[in-house]
């Protein structure tokens, strides 16, 4: 059952109304996904999107967290005998988990402090008389209190741990939490230094040796990167507001006068502070800073992945897989239009202008027996090299030559799914296949890498592995869901994301499909072992049979909304087939005919866009790029040059751009408009073509700084561009035109090669 005052509250937050958020929990609870219950749940939800039903689901979460603490807390008061009327009200009030610990505090069971100790002397009647200041002197109040059997030897014995009890009460005072609380969240410093002979050992966190700034204000990666620098022992980090405003604070709720027992209180105050709330808050303090951070890193990463998984694919295509390599060669793959592996080989043509001739008639004699359509070369060592090689080999055919980024292609070849699926082929082979087919279609490749692996994230190892692992398994099940799975086509683990199915089900789809052939028809997936109407009617949507008898069920439209498109069809006269042909007879069809209790404008709507384009692919048209030739390596970079690039990750402070040097370089916020840009995500994606200018190059810590401004490069003094003479050996040369694929590119080995031999 959903708690009334969760919705009530969600509701508040998120400014929807009862009955939406009621809907996305009730919808939840009954095991619905996100996708499920944004796409096909429409008239539930309001048109609910997944966006909004996971934020629904994650507060929710939190909410039940709280409430489970709650319990447990009351139970401890109850078992103690502590709980009153008051006291659970106030326990069940408190809205976040810091002031729900600030009301239990006081009671929760302690460990022996001096506090605790001076009660056990039989001190707490003076702290108390102390603390309600009413004009008592404290000297002769504590007279009575010494006894040197309990250990007071003095009258000072008897103040200071009455003072300790006073700090104690002090400490666990709710009020004075809440507002010290509200100090280091908004006006603390972050401070940190540089440790004592680390500077050396340190210097990648050299920007942070002195570094102060505000808590309120400071950037998630800046944050995170200390964080890191302090992990690793090279910076000494603190996180404090100014002390006389926090004694202050105090003061102002502790101390009611001016006379001697207020001037106890005083001092009590101060080593409450100092010994006591200080080291909490700033630990609360960085808890908060922490989990700040994450979220903001967490998100980055998120979209970095989405951006990444919805790449455009190049399609089903013959593909010639390349794993650069100099010494060891590089492994080359052929695949069919399906990704099955068709053959493999090493071939060696960074050894001498020779190999690279033979090696070329290799290429070549490869591409024509199995109709290579493409070649898709990694970008890691030698990828460069490895591109001009393809890009001169004289094919009889146009071939593209596309660079692809390897990231985490060497975890997926080890992997006990790489095993599985070549289990007679080594790390190698298993990379390149990889390669050649995250080129035809990267969504279905990259799924089965971790996400962690793929390189779009930052401080990806630092923060809350579990919150991270849910906020991708939430992008990847999402952009799996929009795609669309051919059920035919598809490996256990790309339909291990798709809706309602998890990998035993999966599993059981592939080992069905291979014993009985491919599905005919969707409802055949009632026939999977284990697979119940359930998960049918989870998955069923996403699921694409793409030469189906029945033409629905190669589109998103969920069989049960199948009666709904027939009445369509026979209002019309006409068959299913036609309607999805003929845009006329679309436009003939007045939807609101078919509104039924459970079945609205939004979902006609969705069902009229999915007859018009069955089955649509969301993700942009593979558009078809090179690097600058003759620029592959960072000594190779001159400040002024204008280079293509693809953007590879971004950043809360600006995005990594690969130039083809093997060294991204960083286009930093201030850098990436014209005008004023407040997060980087406003301008690029990852994976997109960009044109950057070269700032600057730190060959001595391998770092590239570019710009995407449109005058960038431009000299101050006559407005000309500082680039490279005309003849200049790292100026870039003209690109030639499109297609043309049958001639070298720039002067690589195989090019003087060809020209020796006369060969064209």
């Amino acid at each position: 059952m959903n708690n009334p005052t969760f919705i009530s509250k969600i509701a508040q937050e998120q400014n929807l109304n009862d009955h939406q958020v009621q809907a996305v929990a009730s919808l939840l609870g009954e095991g619905a996904t996100i996708p499920f219950i944004a796409r096909y749940r429409k008239e539930a939800t309001e048109s609910l999107d997944e966006v909004a039903v996971t934020a629904i689901r994650d507060r929710l979460n939190q909410l039940r967290e709280i409430r489970n603490r709650q319990k447990t807390i009351l139970k401890s008061l109850e078992k103690h005998g502590h709980l009153t009327d008051e006291l659970q009200e106030r326990v069940l009030a408190a809205e976040t988990m810091a002031v729900l610990e600030d009301v239990y505090l006081p009671y929760k069971p302690k460990r022996r402090t001096r506090a605790v100790m001076a009660k056990e002397k039989g001190l707490e009647p003076l702290a108390m008389e102390i603390v309600a200041q009413n004009g008592t002197d404290p000297v002769r109040a504590a007279e009575p209190f010494i006894d040197p059997e309990k250990g007071v030897e003095s009258v000072e014995d008897a103040l200071a741990g009455a003072r300790d009890i006073i700090a104690e009460i002090i400490n666990e005072n709710d009020a004075a939490r809440g507002r010290l609380r509200n100090l280091f969240f908004t006006k603390a410093t972050v401070k940190s230094l540089v440790a004592g002979g680390m500077a050396e050992k340190g210097a990648k966190f050299r920007d942070y040796f002195e570094w102060e700034e505000p808590v309120a204000g400071i950037p998630s990666h800046r944050m995170l990167a200390i964080r890191r620098g302090e992990k690793e022992d090279v910076l000494n980090l603190d996180i404090l507001p100014d002390e006389a405003a926090a004694v202050a604070i105090l003061e102002d709720l502790f101390v009611k006068g001016d006379g001697d027992d207020s001037a106890q209180v005083k001092l009590a105050v101060r080593d409450c502070y100092k010994r006591l709330l200080s080291g909490s808050m700033e630990t609360e303090t960085r808890l908060h800073t922490k989990e700040k951070a994450e979220t903001e890193a967490i998100r980055v990463f998120a979209e970095n992945l989405r951006q990444l998984l919805l790449s455009p694919p190049l399609g089903a295509k013959r593909v010639m897989g390349i794993d650069p390599g100099f010494r060891t060669g590089c492994k080359v793959v052929c695949l069919d239009r399906q990704g099955k592996l068709l053959h493999h080989d090493t071939v060696f043509p960074h050894m001498s202008e020779k190999k690279a001739l033979e090696e070329s008639g290799k290429i070549k004699s490869l591409c024509e027996q199995f109709k290579v359509e493409a070649v898709a070369v990694g970008n890691g060592t030698a990828g460069r090299e490895t591109e001009a090689f393809v890009r001169a080999v004289p094919f009889s055919e146009p071939v593209q030559v596309v660079m692809v980024n390897e990231s985490g292609a060497s975890v997926y070849s080890a992997s006990e799914t790489a095993r599985r699926e070549f289990p007679d082929h080594d790390l190698t082979v298993r990379g390149s296949v990889s390669i050649g087919r995250r080129l035809m279609d990267p969504l279905a490749e990259l799924v089965k890498i971790d996400p962690k692996s793929i390189g779009v994230g930052q401080y990806q190892h630092d923060v809350d592995q579990t919150a991270l692992k849910q906020a991708l398994d939430d992008v990847v099940m999402s952009c799996v869901n929009a795609v669309g799975v051919d059920l035919n086509r598809a490996s256990a683990q790309l339909l291990t994301y798709v809706s309602g199915l998890n990998a035993g089900t999966a599993k059981n789809i592939v080992d069905y499909r291979e014993a009985n052939g491919p599905f005919k028809f969707r409802k055949l997936l009632l026939k999977v072992p284990r697979f119940g109407p359930k998960a049918f009617e989870q998955s069923a949507g996403f699921l694409r049979i793409p030469d189906a008898e029945n033409p629905l069920d190669a589109s998103a439209v969920h069989p049960e909304s199948y009666h709904i498109v027939d009445a369509m069809a026979k209002d019309l006269g006409a068959a299913v087939a036609d309607i999805m042909k003929h845009s006329d007879l679309r436009e003939k069809i007045d939807i609101s005919q078919y509104v039924t209790e459970s079945v609205g404008i939004p979902t006609l709507n969705d069902i009229l866009d999915e007859l018009a384009k069955p089955g649509r692919d969301p993700r942009e048209k593979f558009e078809e790029f090179s690097f600058a030739d003759g620029i592959e390596k960072i000594e190779d970079l001159r400040s002024g040059m204008k280079l293509p690039g693809i953007v590879t990750n971004i950043t809360a402070f600006g995005a990594f751009v690969d130039i083809g040097v093997h060294q991204d370089g960083l286009v930093h916020i201030s850098q990436m408009s014209d005008r004023f840009v407040k997060n980087p995500a406003e301008i690029v994606k990852v994976q997109q073509k960009v044109s950057v200018t070269v700032l600057d190059v730190d060959l001595a810590r391998n770092r590239i700084s570019l710009s995407m401004k449109s005058q960038a490069g431009h000299s101050k003094s006559d407005g000309k561009k500082p680039g490279l003479k005309k003849n200049h050996p790292h100026r870039p040369k003209p690109k030639k035109k499109k297609g043309n694929n049958t001639k070298p590119s720039f002067d690589s080995p195989l090019a003087e090669a060809l020209k020796k031999s006369g060969l064209k």
